[in-house]
């Protein structure tokens, strides 16, 4: 297949607000061994982004300075080892940083086959979120049929998606957001809303759950949220923390209600993950969640599509939080 030289990314000039991104011209990247050339099509856009943008993440030797996590597009080019995608195959992908451009190149075994009859758009927010949510709340979080869960932003991408999971394998959800109309968007992906605003979240899963509290809360607050959040755990609950809006420290721990509830508190970065990792959370999604997709169900909830030279608005849209599901870049071929 013949390939141009160059592409645009955007890249981060300098850390600060979304106005920092801007786009560049570079020679598109080689497929290396393991790895699958993809020609981008549309790219998610995540929270690790924005914290990266900001200067806030942290970040390890060898990660893209490029944002962008997630992307969906057509593979170009396949490097030595590859023997499960072939060049024309459409995919979506977890990449390891560098999603906003028009070429990325990614490992094979974060790369999966885009679901029958979803789109570039739809595509492009399924991985980061998915692999996210699959590891976290039904992996590390041990979420199962017929037990409760509580989830923190449920009208951002990661928090629809959970909905929509739990929806579908048997999860009772609660979720906290702070408006009316996100609140109303949870309702119909199935979950019970809880207006954070003006309820006590602990106080409605108690009585929602006559007492008997939640099994696993995924949260995206951290410090801020904690001794509430071990209140609203039930006996052997799971705390399972991936994000830290409200801090990432947390003061004055009540250390007597872990130890009385025997609760597990933990968290993680999946981009921190080893390849291996990866690997293993796609072959879960491909047997699991894979089937649910190409059946139409659980399907990404599209919040507002932005051209890739228009990332800065698309930051901006994210941090103003008025969101429901994924905001997403569309890439120019």
């Amino acid at each position: 297949m013949n390939l141009p030289k160059d592409m645009t990314l955007i890249e981060i000039t300098e850390f600060g607000g979304p106005e920092v991104l801007q786009p560049r011209q570079v020679p598109i990247p080689v497929a290396g061994a393991g790895e699958v050339l993809i020609r981008v099509h549309a790219a998610g856009v995540n929270r690790p982004d924005v914290l990266q943008r900001a200067g806030k993440y942290p970040m390890k030797p060898g990660m893209s300075l490029i944002p962008g996590l997630e992307v969906a597009g057509e593979v170009v080019a396949i490097g030595t080892g590859v023997t499960d995608f072939i060049v024309g195959d459409k995919v979506c992908a977890l990449t390891n940083g560098g999603g906003y451009a028009q070429y990325c190149a990614v490992p094979a075994s974060q790369t999966l086959p885009i679901p029958e009859g979803m789109n570039w758009l739809q595509a492009a927010a399924v991985p980061e979120t998915y692999f996210t949510v699959w590891a976290n709340l039904f992996d590390m979080g041990g979420a199962s049929k017929g037990q409760r869960a509580l989830i923190h932003g449920g009208t951002s991408g990661i928090g629809t998606t959970a909905l929509m999971l739990c929806r579908e394998f048997g999860v009772k959800a609660f979720a906290t957001a702070g408006s009316e109309e996100k609140c109303a968007a949870i309702r119909q992906l199935g979950a019970e809303a809880i207006n954070y605003r003006d309820q006590d979240f602990v106080q409605v899963i108690q009585e929602k759950t006559a007492g008997k509290g939640v099994n696993v809360i995924l949260d995206i607050m951290g410090g801020s949220y904690l001794n509430q959040n071990i209140a609203a755990l039930g006996m052997e609950g799971r705390l399972v923390m991936l994000g830290f809006l409200g801090g990432a420290h947390a003061k004055d721990v009540d250390l007597l209600a872990i130890m009385a509830k025997r609760a597990i508190v933990t968290g993680s970065l999946l981009r921190s993950r080893t390849q291996e990792e990866k690997a293993s959370i796609a072959e879960q999604l491909r047997e699991f969640v894979w089937p649910v997709l190409a059946a139409g169900r659980c399907l990404p909830m599209i919040d507002q599509v932005f051209p890739l030279n228009e990332a800065s608005l698309a930051h901006a849209r994210m941090e103003a939080g008025d969101h429901i599901g994924k905001i997403v870049l569309s890439v120019p071929q």
